[in-house]
């Protein structure tokens, strides 16, 4: 089976999911363990799951849009996208031309409604990761007090 691999970071979540070179090295292990030949590595490093223009994915939906392959492998289903909508899309045009993904942290999805269940929570549940991180990101950038330091004579703002 003519496979590729489909790996991202962005900086709020490679001390969580690992570097590029990390999910590659996972990956290539696996596809070997499984007897298929790797023919194409797609990566986004520092692109936000929570966007779909992005070079490596582009590249990876031409190519199967182009049938040069018959399946994607991928970390987790957090890695292909951020926003459960997102995972969607991108599986169903992926099988619409006959490329079947396979998450490494994930039993593959084939008819198997459990499966399927798994990723669709694991979607979900990212989704929800990233908007709690992003508010996290926003509060700690929010001035204290009013933006009026405590304790300071000039009011000094931040």
């Amino acid at each position: 089976m003519r496979v590729a691999i489909y790996a991202r970071v962005s900086t709020e979540s490679q001390e969580t999911r690992g570097t590029i070179g990390s999910q590659l090295e996972v990956l290539r292990k696996r596809i070997t363990a499984e007897g298929h030949q790797l023919v194409a590595e797609y990566c986004d490093d520092g692109c936000s799951g929570a966007r779909l223009d992005r070079p490596g994915l582009d590249a990876l939906r031409n190519d199967a849009e182009a049938g040069q392959l018959e399946a994607v492998w991928c970390l987790s289903p957090d890695r292909l996208a951020r926003m459960y909508a997102y995972q969607v899309m991108v599986l169903d045009e992926l099988a619409r031309h006959s490329v079947t993904v396979f998450f490494h942290d994930t039993p593959p999805l084939a008819d198997d409604p459990q499966a399927r269940l798994l990723t669709q929570v694991q979607g979900i549940i990212a989704e929800y990761e990233r908007a709690k991180i992003a508010e996290r990101y926003r509060r700690g950038k929010a001035p204290l007090f009013g933006g009026i330091v405590a304790g300071t004579s000039e009011g000094y703002r931040r």
